[in-house]
């Protein structure tokens, strides 16, 4: 697959997710298997850019090419000029939100409340495209409300305005993240529009990412929250496409050596206070599932040093190591739990 003139090495895309697709994460994405990472959305205000979460969200220092950069806003002016911002910065892709779902954000008519107004997309995608001289993609949705769906007519507009890749989430904003995705409507706007199509929504594992390519007919897959504690789902996906069958699940060890590795990464870049901080979130989502992580979590939460969230993650994985604890036992636990 293209995005302008940048091949991806494969049809797997890491989805930008605030708070999470950061640099140490899009990363360890990457070195599973990920053929692409959006950055997790900045805003196109410009009094907050040089804020300190911004300047995080746009630090792309030795991060594997091509790098793209989501942006968000409602201004048509001042999109165009965090795109410029952020190619100078050193994205190679700038990417337009008008998918977020969440309240502060479409309170300020950005993200998927965009999709309430045409004739706002239309410019923004227009002065975006115009301001730079690298590919414009487009994450979007379904539409905003449930049974008034315009994401055809958006699909076109965005094509005609020289958008590069169309990445759809199968919801609407009414949706938020419940109900299921629908991919019927993705399939659509395949056949209607000439661009590459990205699909996303529910992916979260290889026989489903396999169902949403033969049934859309997407270039691609997005994956966002299947990947969160689990980089390694882009490995399997990939495994699972070209052979049909399925990798083994990583052993405890590797668990504890990827969680371990991706501590130190966010320590590094975050500094010690929101580096601990930060880490929290991605150690409850690696342990969910495992023997006594609840209790293990509740006790690390706790915990307000780098140094000392890393010796109570090291002890809690020797201890499942040696009980002999695997992730056969993940899965015989999660089916009696299903069952009950």
């Amino acid at each position: 697959m293209y995005i302008g003139p940048y091949q991806l090495s494969n049809n797997l895309i890491v989805a930008p997710m605030a708070g999470v697709t950061d640099r140490p994460f899009r990363t360890l994405c990457k070195y599973f298997g990920a053929g692409h990472a959006v950055s997790e959305m900045m805003t196109s205000d410009q009094t907050l850019r040089m804020s300190k979460k911004s300047l995080y969200r746009a630090n792309f220092d030795g991060e594997l090419a091509p790098i793209s950069a989501q942006i968000a806003g409602s201004d048509p002016f001042e999109m165009a000029t965090a795109a410029q911002y952020q190619v100078a910065n050193g994205a190679q892709i700038v990417d337009i939100n008008m998918g977020c779902p969440a309240k502060k954000v479409c309170n300020k008519l950005a993200g998927s409340a965009l999709l309430q107004d045409e004739d706002l997309v239309a410019r923004i995608l227009d002065k975006v495209v115009e301001a730079v001289d690298v590919p414009v993609t487009l994450k979007t949705r379904l539409g905003y409300l449930n049974g008034h769906e315009n994401i055809l007519r958006v699909a076109k507009r965005a094509e005609q305005a020289g958008i590069a890749a169309l990445a759809l989430h199968g919801r609407t904003r009414e949706d938020m993240y419940l109900n299921t995705a629908r991919y019927q409507l993705i399939k659509e706007v395949k056949q209607s529009i000439a661009i590459p199509v990205i699909a996303n929504g529910d992916i979260d594992s290889p026989e489903k990412a396999k169902y949403v390519l033969d049934y859309t007919g997407a270039d691609a897959v997005m994956i966002g929250r299947a990947a969160q504690g689990r980089p390694w789902i882009f490995r399997e996906i990939a495994h699972y496409l070209e052979h049909g069958e399925h990798l083994d699940a990583p052993s405890i060890q590797e668990v504890k050596d990827v969680l371990i590795g991706h501590l130190s990464e966010l320590y590094e870049f975050y500094g010690e206070y929101s580096g601990c901080r930060i880490a929290r979130k991605h150690i409850a989502w690696y342990t969910k599932g495992l023997r006594s992580s609840n209790e293990f979590r509740q006790s690390m939460y706790k915990v307000e040093s780098t140094v000392d969230q890393a010796k109570v993650v090291e002890q809690y994985f020797n201890l499942l190591l040696d009980q002999g604890y695997s992730m056969s036992d993940v899965q015989a636990e999660q089916l009696i739990t299903d069952e009950t």
